[in-house]
C-alpha cells in the first residue's frame, strides 16, 4: 500500500534525501515520511534475530563517559524489541526525529535513544546519541537499488562541555544502517552495525518489525527529554 504524499519539510529523512526519496519502496517511503499529523508518533514491535554488543565489559566501562541510554551490554538471539519514533522541530523550526529502542533481553531490558537533525551538507543527517547527547555521528542518506533507506557514517564527534571534537577514525565508529521492507511477510526490516577499526563490532542488530502510527495523549510526549 503506497503512502500518500507528505511534505518533505516535516521529515528529516525526506529533507535529506530530496529527489532520491522517490527511489524508495512505497512502504519504506511511508516509514521515513513520518506520521501524517504533527502530534502523532510511530510505534513498532518486532524481533531481532541477533542484537547487542559482544564487548560487554568495555560497554560497562564506557557508560559513565557517554552517558545512559546509548550502550547495550548484552548480545543475544531472538530479542523482542520496541521502537518509538517521535517527530519534533529542531532549531529554526527544522524537522527532527527522536527514537527510543528498547531491547528486551532475557535478564532485563536496555534502552538506546537518539535524535536525528538535518546535516549541514545535502543528503546528510546528524545523529545525536544517548540521553546526554555526548556523541554525534554524521550520516549520509541514500536510497539503495532495492528501494531501501541506507545510512552510512562520514564523521564522529564527541561533545565535551560546549566543544564538539571530531574523533580520529581509530577512536570513532563506522555506522551502517539499512531500513527495508519484506513484501512476502508484510513486515519492515532493519540491519544495523556499528564498528570500530580496532575492537571490531561495537553494536549490531538485525531483524523485523511491524509499525503503526498513534495519536499522542499528551503533546509534551513529543518533546525530547
Amino acid at each position: 500500500m503506497s503512502a500518500s504524499p507528505r511534505s518533505r519539510d516535516g521529515s528529516v529523512f525526506l529533507a535529506a534525501l530530496g529527489a532520491d526519496a522517490d527511489r524508495l519502496q512505497p512502504e519504506v517511503l511511508e516509514y521515513v515520511a513520518g506520521p501524517p499529523q504533527r502530534h502523532d508518533h510511530g510505534e513498532g514491535h518486532g524481533v531481532f534475530e541477533v542484537a547487542g554488543s559482544p564487548l560487554r565489559r568495555l560497554m560497562l566501562l564506557l557508560r559513565p563517559v557517554v552517558g545512559p541510554d546509548l550502550l547495550v551490554t548484552r548480545m543475544e538471539r531472538n530479542v523482542p524489541f520496541q521502537v518509538v519514533n517521535r517527530p519534533r522541530r529542531g532549531d529554526r523550526a527544522t524537522p527532527a526525529l527522536t527514537a527510543t529502542r528498547t531491547f528486551h533481553f532475557r535478564s532485563h531490558s536496555e534502552t538506546f535513544v537518539d535524535m536525528l537533525l538535518p546535516g549541514a551538507a545535502p543528503g546528510t543527517v546528524v545523529d545525536v546519541l544517548g540521553r546526554h547527547r555526548r556523541i554525534e555521528i554524521l550520516l549520509e542518506c541514500t536510497a539503495t537499488p532495492a528501494g531501501n533507506l541506507s545510512l552510512r557514517s562520514r564523521a564522529c564527534r564527541i561533545r565535551i562541555a560546549r566543544a564538539r571534537i571530531r574523533l580520529p577514525r581509530f577512536l570513532g565508529v563506522d555506522v551502517a544502517v539499512e531500513d527495508g521492507y519484506d513484501p512476502h511477510r508484510e513486515r519492515r526490516t532493519i540491519v544495523a552495525e556499528v564498528r570500530n577499526p580496532i575492537v571490531g563490532t561495537v553494536m549490531a542488530y538485525r531483524g523485523w518489525f511491524r509499525y503503526a502510527y498513534h495519536r499522542n495523549t499528551d503533546p509534551v510526549q513529543a518533546q525530547y527529554e
